[in-house]
């Protein structure tokens, strides 16, 4: 075999070996289970024969603990985190509120202007649908008419929908 060759196989084959099962169990019938999550609490700290390496990948799940163990831990209290760690968390904290704050205050202005632009623009609608003047309309197609008293009071009271809504 070539050097190149032989050195792309040892290549995969480490490659392989980092992709395997990292638990190994015995399981109630004597068998051997390989799998990349931990054994079923139910099976004994004895008959696993293989769990991953601390140092390189954490277990997920804690070791099953047994019933004394669990009493022991439940008791302790559990140490405080450092202060420093708090102060940045509450830093963190603040610092997302007034930014949300911030997104609100934002929105509401720009709310606030677009009712003030609808109630400009209907105060002025208004005023010419009241002028008595002959006012033109294009319809779908494009053609320009004229509006008809109908089509006058009917937009007359849309702008004075809009005036009450906006204008407050």
């Amino acid at each position: 075999m070539k050097p190149h060759k032989l050195l792309l196989l040892a290549l995969a084959c480490t490659w392989a070996m980092g992709v395997s099962a990292q638990w190994q169990w015995l399981d109630k019938d004597g068998r051997k289970v390989f799998s990349d999550r931990p054994p079923p609490q139910d099976i004994p700290e004895k008959s696993i024969l293989r769990q991953p390496r601390p140092a390189l990948a954490p277990s997920p799940v804690a070791a099953p603990t047994t019933p004394a163990s669990a009493a022991t831990d439940t008791a302790a209290p559990r140490p405080a985190p450092p202060a420093g760690k708090d102060k940045q968390l509450e830093e963190n904290k603040a610092k997302a509120e007034a930014a949300e704050a911030a997104k609100k205050k934002a929105e509401e202005e720009r709310i606030a202007r677009l009712r003030a632009d609808n109630c400009e623009r209907a105060r002025r609608a208004k005023s010419q649908l009241t002028s008595g003047q002959l006012l033109t309309t294009t319809n779908a197609k494009g053609e320009r008419g004229f509006m008809d008293d109908a089509t006058r009071e009917a937009e007359l009271r849309r702008a004075d929908a809009t005036i009450a809504s906006d204008c407050k």
